[in-house]
């Protein structure tokens, strides 16, 4: 089964600011470098790279500019301006222009770093030059890691959109609706109220590492049988009058014939995932299929998490594809979330009374208070006592007449 701790050395965590401090860390140990060794040519040095560095850019911008403007001016900017929107997109933002200038200014106060002037032109347009060339045939282009960087940062991804869709589209939709539609099917089936806990009256949703999804619980796992559907769900959803929106209930034995009833499904968006890696033109393989798995479930636990319709009624249960080899490994991980819950019950027994008189039952209160270890799960206790009003300041001036 997949603990807890498994389950957090699974998924990926956001990438920090390590480059930034690297990046940070090498530039002061080369400049304390250069110090050392020609400290008078540092700004004249300092002003060139950072040239370098911003005109290639620059002259890239221009190249995608000329792209834009002649061919894609009117279908994908609809006439924007070309200040505000075009310039940006092609990289020639004021950032990398201020940076240029500013690189310029200081080369022209401090002067030249090498010995001829012609030799620093030179080398400058040269390097800008070959920078946009190398860039445009790809060579200098994103690496994966700043691709994914890029696209989870600006929420761009696959599972980003699935996930969206899966709680827009559905599970907003019907898990406020859950609560009563488990009260109304417990009415309706009279034998399987026994069966029903605390933890059973959420939604279950089952997201497999490997994406691969089976219609049907009981071909995965004997120890699963499907009990019945509750009631359906009518809503006018886009146009349809009547949309049905439905949950199967499926009974799940334990180890020791122990019956639970709950209500437990598969997350639907991840038959796309799966359908998208079998198709050569979606260029999609499975490396990719399972970080976008991993993507979706923390995407969709970001989102029901913040979302108030949804809170408290579903459960997330993540299915690492390692374990396919028992074949009981669905009902113990569904059983292990069920239970969890079970223990997250409040306790609502009453406290013992407060006034006793014999000391024997001073004696047991001692010991029921005391008996309890800190190592247990800790629990909510209520008091059932009336509250007291809170009492009234009394004015003591005895002690004011002491000293006079």
């Amino acid at each position: 089964m997949l603990c807890l701790q498994d389950q957090d050395a699974l998924i990926p965590r956001p990438r920090g600011a390590l480059p930034k401090v690297s990046a940070a860390a090498l530039a002061a140990v080369t400049v304390g470098g250069v110090v050392l060794l020609s400290p008078q040519r540092l700004f004249g040095w300092v002003a060139m790279v950072i040239l370098i560095l911003t005109l290639g850019p620059l002259l890239h911008g221009l190249c995608l500019l000329a792209e834009e403007l002649l061919n894609h001016s009117n279908t994908r900017y609809r006439g924007r301006g070309l200040l505000s929107v075009v310039l940006p997109a092609c990289g020639l933002g004021g950032k990398t222009l201020s940076a240029a200038g500013l690189a310029a200014l200081l080369l022209f106060l401090v002067g030249h770093p090498l010995h001829h002037e012609g030799q620093c032109w030179k080398l400058l347009f040269l390097s800008s030059v070959l920078y946009a060339l190398f860039k445009s045939l790809g060579v200098l282009g994103p690496s994966e890691v700043e691709v994914s960087d890029i696209c989870e940062g600006r929420k761009m991804n696959v599972a980003h959109g699935l996930a969206w869709s899966f709680y827009l589209g559905y599970l907003r939709l019907v898990l406020p609706r859950l609560e009563d539609s488990i009260t109304a099917f417990c009415a309706s089936h009279q034998a399987s109220t026994p069966f029903w806990g605390r933890g059973n009256r959420k939604l279950l949703i089952l997201i497999p590492l490997n994406a691969n999804i089976s219609h049907k619980l009981e071909d995965e796992d004997d120890s699963i049988h499907f009990y019945d559907n509750l009631p359906n769900n009518e809503i006018d959803r886009a146009g349809v009058r009547g949309r049905v929106y439905k949950h199967s209930v499926y009974r799940v034995h334990d180890e020791d014939g122990k019956v639970y009833n709950c209500v437990v499904e598969y997350a639907t968006p991840l038959l796309t995932l799966y359908n998208m890696s079998q198709e050569s033109r979606a260029g999609f393989g499975e490396p990719e299929r399972r970080q976008q798995v991993l993507l979706f479930y923390t995407t969709l636990q970001d989102i029901l998490e913040n979302s108030l319709e949804c809170r408290n009624r579903y459960k997330l249960i993540l299915l690492n594809d390692e374990h396919e080899d028992d074949p009981h490994f669905l009902s113990k991980a569904i059983l292990r979330h069920l239970q969890q819950q079970e223990k997250e019950e409040f306790c609502l027994t009453p406290p013992p009374h407060q006034e006793v008189a014999h000391p024997l039952a001073n004696a047991l209160t001692d010991r029921w208070c005391c008996s309890e270890p800190m190592s247990r799960e800790p629990t909510l206790m209520f008091s059932l006592d009336k509250p007291q009003p809170l009492k009234q300041p009394v004015e003591n001036t005895d002690n004011y007449q002491g000293f006079m």
